[in-house]
């Protein structure tokens, strides 16, 4: 009705989805991320996780870790499950699909490679996982799997990739990970990050206190958050 609206600048927008039962991520999942570090494209999905708490809006501040002097960033794009499913075929893994976002997938790296090389602990800080800026149902983006994905640093692009070069589309991870769990609304899917992280730059770069993040996806828009 237009009767009811709010100045952006006097709201503060919150993740899409904030409190999911499993929020799943994928390794590994974009071949030119494989090579800029040296090792085999998987033959199988690598999949780990994030806890809920790591969740922060599409502008929040990520918060350092004091523990950690190795905090890297990822552009992702995150699938919703709308629809509950188990063993789910990949002909209609897209059925339980309700829509998409953008994430950054935050990640300490001295804290990835160490704990037994599990990386859980490096991946799920508080604040590691910025979300939205909306979440864009499944019938409005044209092709989940030809969209520009991007993130830059303080104004430099760092990563500058296409999700048509996923090596395990979202169907596909959608199938592979219902074989082992029921997959319910509101879970959220991390499809993986293509090259151009800090971690494998020579030499690496880190991110600091003050450094601005910029991820965007075509058709799903941008999220921003600084470095506290």
């Amino acid at each position: 009705s237009g009767q009811h609206r709010v100045p952006r600048g006097a709201t503060r927008l919150l993740a899409p989805v904030g409190d999911p039962e499993k929020l799943i991520c994928v390794g590994l999942n974009y071949r030119d991320h494989c090579q800029e570090q040296g090792v085999k494209v998987p033959k199988e999905p690598i999949i780990f996780s994030k806890f809920p708490s790591a969740i922060a809006g599409p502008f929040d501040d990520i918060v350092h870790p004091q523990e950690s002097t190795e905090m890297d960033w990822e552009v992702e794009l995150a699938a919703v499950i709308g629809k509950r499913g188990r063993h789910i075929e990949e002909s209609a893994a897209l059925e339980h699909v309700v829509g998409f976002t953008v994430a950054n997938d935050v990640s300490a790296r001295d804290w990835q490679m160490r704990n037994g090389r599990q990386w859980l602990l490096g991946k799920t800080f508080d604040t590691f996982c910025p979300l939205g800026p909306a979440l864009v149902t499944r019938e409005a983006v044209k092709d989940v799997h030809d969209l520009w994905i991007r993130c830059s640093v303080n104004g430099h692009l760092m990563q500058d990739s296409s999700t048509r070069h996923l090596i395990f589309g979202v169907p596909a991870l959608i199938a592979w990970v219902s074989r082992f769990v029921t997959l319910v609304p509101g879970d959220i899917l991390l499809t993986g990050t293509p090259a151009g992280v800090g971690v494998f730059r020579k030499p690496p770069v880190f991110l600091k206190p003050g450094d601005e993040v910029q991820c965007e996806i075509e058709e799903l828009g941008t999220i921003c958050n600084r470095v506290v």
